[in-house]
């Protein structure tokens, strides 16, 4: 019996899974390739080879690929990555898991792993994504600032006119002022209608 346990515990020490990247970049709309190692044997193939890669975000898990014995289940894969993960099949007997994700979206970001399982062992590696909003996205949502020469322009219009109005203003107050002293007038009410008379000046 211990001399099991420690034949487990060698083949599970031997059989080592790590990712090429611990972390990708990718902006939303582009493409991307994860990739795992694993040890391989000299001799003969994998038997009972059995690989599932899942993806965790802040809401939500599940599975993108899942290979047993050289068959892809693409059934078990979830909604969100339906029809966006490829696999590259030549190079597992090159010790590589491949993927190819494509139409990335924000939403894929978080954290990758691959778990493998053959007749030496059982092991796993994780990667992170990390998806970033497409650059015309960006700019859109940007909101459109005026630079400072324009606005310093439509300033020195505004004072303009503010200054123009206030002379004209100015220039109507003096004129009717000016009319107003140089030609008295006398105002008589009557009775039935109000009635102005021009008294001419008596040398």
């Amino acid at each position: 019996m211990l001399l099991l346990i420690l034949s487990s515990c060698l083949c599970a020490a031997t059989f080592v899974v790590n990712v090429t990247q611990s972390s990708y970049e990718a902006e939303e709309n582009h493409s991307i390739t994860l990739e795992w190692t694993f040890t391989t044997r000299t001799q003969g193939s994998w038997k009972n080879l059995f690989i599932i890669c899942e993806f965790r975000t802040s809401v939500k898990s599940g599975v993108i690929y899942v290979h047993h014995d050289g068959d892809e289940f693409p059934d078990s894969q979830d909604d969100q990555f339906s029809g966006r993960v490829q696999s590259d099949k030549d190079v597992l007997r090159e010790g590589r898991i491949r993927l190819h994700v494509s139409r990335l979206r924000t939403e894929d970001s978080g954290l990758y792993r691959c778990n493998m399982k053959t007749e030496d062992g059982f092991n796993s590696g994780r990667c992170r994504l990390n998806v970033t909003a497409a650059a015309d996205q960006i700019q859109t949502q940007r909101p459109t600032l005026t630079s400072e020469p324009e606005r310093g322009r439509w300033t020195i219009i505004v004072i303009i006119a503010l200054g123009v109005i206030s002379a004209a203003a100015l220039m109507f107050l003096l004129c009717y002022l000016v009319v107003k002293c140089c030609l008295p007038v006398d105002v008589y009410y009557s009775d039935a209608k109000e009635t102005r008379d021009f008294n001419p000046l008596i040398v």
